[in-house]
């Protein structure tokens, strides 16, 4: 369902060496970018993807109150490492790794923008979400 999304830097440089890194650990790599302006990541070129870019406005980036990106992982170990990596990259911790609810381990943090993520695994069924 989700194309893309993206967060707003002030520094693109800055950004783009965190999360060429960060995103390397889940697979990650820059599939498309316009020097100065923004890089988008992913798996592969048709996937979702997670993009860094300066404002379109040129005004400062700011993070928004309530927003967040999650990004997936294939176990909990892979959530425990992203996190290690994210915070050794200078991230803020926004919430340990471990289960919030049956079948969902994660852990959330800020990036050097202040922009929260969090990086999950899922192993519930969605149906028992899904609106009766």
């Amino acid at each position: 369902m989700i194309a893309y999304t993206t967060l707003g830097t002030n520094d693109l440089s800055r950004a783009a060496r965190f999360y060429d890194e960060l995103l390397a650990l889940i697979g990650g790599r820059r599939v498309m970018e316009q020097p100065g302006t923004y890089i988008a990541y992913g798996d592969d070129a048709n996937g979702a993807g997670l993009g860094i870019t300066v404002p379109f406005d040129r005004q400062s980036a700011t993070a928004g109150n309530g927003t967040m990106v999650a990004l997936r992982a294939r176990d909990r170990a892979q959530v425990d490492a992203l996190h290690a990596k994210a915070l050794a990259l200078g991230a803020a911790d926004e919430g340990a790794p471990g289960e919030r609810f049956p079948g969902f381990y994660a852990a959330y943090f800020r990036d050097l923008d202040g922009n929260k993520l969090n990086i999950c695994h899922m192993t519930f069924d969605e149906s028992e979400f899904a609106p009766h």
